[in-house]
């Protein structure tokens, strides 16, 4: 009976193990052959090119007030935030300094006038000097005039004639020392004229330097960074800017300055539309246009002195482009209560719209994978699709369904956005393409290879 049993238990585990075997032999039998992949397929759409950056929100204008001259701060009228008005009164240096200057500078000047004053009055004293000796001479003239007709007659002696003519080469002499006298005293007249000048001159740049004491706003606007506080010392001179004091800036037309890679500026150009995201307002979006690209990268390294310039190429190039914040596109912010919405600092990023095509073919951009030509060539893989111009080393891509199959044809493509790219040849509206998974289409595919479509399974994973 216990043999029995047994040999029932054996041929049951017997017929259990031939009904998995004809199980597991129908499922491999029905099992589906292929890669498993999504597709989409290529329609006509509209693609905006875009170029993206970041950068920093500044007022259009924006003006740094510094010291022209060197002195303690007496007095700071002003507090940041506070708005200003052209030619109103900032601050205050102390002027004591140069109020003794400027007292120095005018007594210079009064003394200069004094000398030239002296000059002249010396000039009148040597030509009354001149007119004295010339009424002698000519009296010592006619003197020795007729001395000289007595010394013919042997009127007179020897001596009396040649003391006349004595006299009158003497006076002569003091003639001619007068006339010099005179040359000299007009010369120095005319120096005492470029010493008033030369004191007049400095007395106006003391005065200057008096005046620039107090500091005016030189636009209107707010003040937007302030840097010193009363009673700090500032260092200013006129060859060189001095302390910066504080900024005034213009807060009702903003900007965005952004850097731009070197392999994304040729897209660039003035007049572009600009999408603006700033960080203090989530999920809004603000108008702008590009009014401004650098001709410089902004980490360009250039003379070095001595003729040598330094070339590097350690770090990414960029170039700032500026971007003009529509004000119409932040109206709704402005309010008595906030009049400015932007403030200079805030971080901002952009889509730069480079180029816009309409109905163009296009396919997702993970849908177009690369492969490398001469491989293929190595392979002795023949050409789907013969497209001219396509000369590269690397070629791009796409994996046309077939049926139960996936046929590669080689694509040329143009523009994309974030999601799509441009087929600019090589595929059609309407053509089922593989988009998934990256694996492969990057490098598992190949032409004429089996796949399983799934786009259901990716909907359902998907939610």
């Amino acid at each position: 009976m216990a043999k029995k049993k047994n040999n029932l238990l054996i041929y049951g585990l017997i017929a259990l193990v031939l009904i998995l075997a004809a199980v597991a032999a129908y499922q491999a039998k029905n099992k589906e052959k292929g890669e498993k992949v999504q597709t989409e397929v290529s329609e006509l759409r509209t693609i905006r090119e875009t170029v993206e950056a970041s950068g920093k929100v500044f007022p259009k204008t924006e003006v740094k007030i510094s010291s022209d001259v060197s002195g303690e701060l007496v007095e700071l009228y002003v507090n940041e935030g506070d708005s200003v008005t052209v030619g109103q009164i900032l601050a205050r240096v102390d002027p004591e300094a140069y109020n003794s200057q400027v007292e120095r500078a005018r007594a210079g000047v009064n003394s200069a006038k004094a000398a030239a004053a002296n000059s002249k009055a010396q000039i009148e004293t040597f030509k009354a000097q001149k007119e004295q000796i010339e009424a002698q001479l000519a009296n010592a003239r006619d003197i020795h005039k007729r001395n000289e007709k007595l010394h013919k007659e042997k009127v007179i002696s020897d001596q009396e004639y040649e003391t006349s003519l004595s006299n009158v080469n003497s006076l002569e002499a003091n003639l001619r020392a007068a006339e010099a006298n005179i040359r000299s005293a007009v010369e120095s007249a005319k120096g005492a004229v470029f010493q008033i000048k030369s004191a007049e001159a400095t007395l106006k740049e003391i005065s200057t330097s008096l005046k620039r004491t107090t500091i005016y706003s030189t636009m209107d606007g707010i003040v937007s960074k302030l840097n010193v506080e009363k009673g700090e010392r500032v260092v200013g001179t006129s060859m060189m800017a001095g302390t910066e004091i504080l900024r005034v800036a213009d807060l009702r037309r903003m900007e965005v300055q952004v850097e731009v890679t070197e392999n994304d500026l040729p897209r660039l150009s003035l007049g572009q539309l600009v999408d603006i995201e700033i960080d203090a307002y989530i999920n809004r979006k603000f108008k702008g246009t590009v009014v401004e690209i650098a001709h410089t990268a902004n980490n360009a390294v250039g003379d070095m002195g001595n003729g040598i310039v330094v070339l590097t190429s350690d770090q990414v190039t960029n170039f700032v482009v500026t971007i003009d914040i529509d004000p119409a596109s932040y109206q709704d912010l402005i309010s008595p209560e906030k009049p400015y919405p932007f403030r200079p600092g805030m971080s901002a990023s952009v889509q730069i719209y480079t180029n816009t095509k309409e109905g163009i073919v296009t396919v997702p951009i993970q849908a177009v994978g690369t492969r490398d030509r001469e491989k293929d060539k190595k392979k002795g893989k023949a050409k789907q699709v013969s497209n001219a111009g396509f000369d590269d080393e690397i070629k791009e891509i796409v994996f046309v369904v077939n049926a139960d199959t996936v046929e590669m044809r080689e694509v040329k493509t143009g523009i994309q956005d974030d999601d799509y790219i441009e087929i600019i040849s090589g595929l059609k509206e309407g053509v089922e393409v593989v988009t998934g998974p990256y694996a492969a289409v990057s490098r598992k595919l190949d032409g004429g290879d089996d796949v399983i479509v799934k786009n259901d399974e990716e909907e359902e994973n998907g939610n």
